[in-house]
């Protein structure tokens, strides 16, 4: 089954080189001209990324980064002629998975899609339906568990929904239980490419982990101060 991308992008033209460019990589695209009508293609769902830029006619992109995180973990690459340091920043602190600054490779934008979805998938090869349940990579940590091959993460049996980035920090940090990561190390396990990614970034990150979490009664994540992060020794 083919991978579903919307690109929402008020040039025609963006529009047309993005979806040949993926199309041709076998996925399968929408695409919408402004808010408006991205709003009503994301309302019907089915999408696996969003290829998203700022500067939109209706709307601009944050705010639309802002509502699809605030109801989904889809995934959300940036693309913007915006190439200044605070919007890049701003883009991936608002959830956003990658950044790609105009004018770009088609074929550069192709392979960063590939590595956000191949982030979502955590497991290459076959799906975790075909390897059977009992051979899903699985971490469990007290009552937190992370599902790798489904991304799916699990807060006392309750699915918490987790962005592609948002899992990766967490998974990264109970791979290794006990063992603390710095911020750099983090930035390297939750990002394909190396982006304008700062420690602010990363702290806002562990920030919406801890919030989706509390309401279950969870803090998974320990700070140490001075040096980074580290999974928490009762997940609770």
């Amino acid at each position: 089954m083919s991978r579903s991308v919307l690109v929402v992008d008020d040039e025609a033209h963006i529009r047309e080189v993005v979806q040949f460019a993926l199309e041709r990589e076998g996925f399968s695209v929408r695409t919408a001209p402004d808010g408006k009508s991205a709003r009503a293609a994301l309302a019907g769902g089915g999408h696996d990324l969003v290829v998203l830029d700022v500067m939109l006619p209706d709307v601009d992109g944050l705010t639309l980064c802002r509502e699809l995180r605030a109801a989904s973990p889809t995934p959300i690459l940036f693309l913007s002629a915006r190439g200044d340091e605070i919007d890049r920043v701003l883009g991936l602190e608002l959830g956003a998975d990658d950044y790609l600054v105009k004018p770009f490779s088609p074929r550069e934008l192709v392979a960063r899609v590939k590595a956000v979805l191949r982030r979502v998938e955590l497991g290459s090869g076959a799906s975790g339906a075909e390897r059977g349940a009992e051979e899903r990579r699985v971490l469990v940590h007290g009552e937190l568990r992370i599902d790798l091959d489904r991304h799916e993460v699990r807060a006392k049996g309750e699915l918490v929904a987790l962005t592609p980035t948002e899992l990766g920090m967490l998974a990264a940090l109970f791979e290794r239980p006990g063992i603390v990561l710095s911020r750099g190390q983090l930035m390297q396990r939750a990002y394909a490419y190396d982006n304008l990614v700062t420690e602010r970034t990363i702290d806002t990150h562990v920030r919406r982990i801890r919030q989706k979490m509390r309401p279950h009664g969870l803090d998974p994540i320990a700070t140490v101060h001075g040096v980074g992060y580290k999974a928490a020794d009762a997940a609770g």
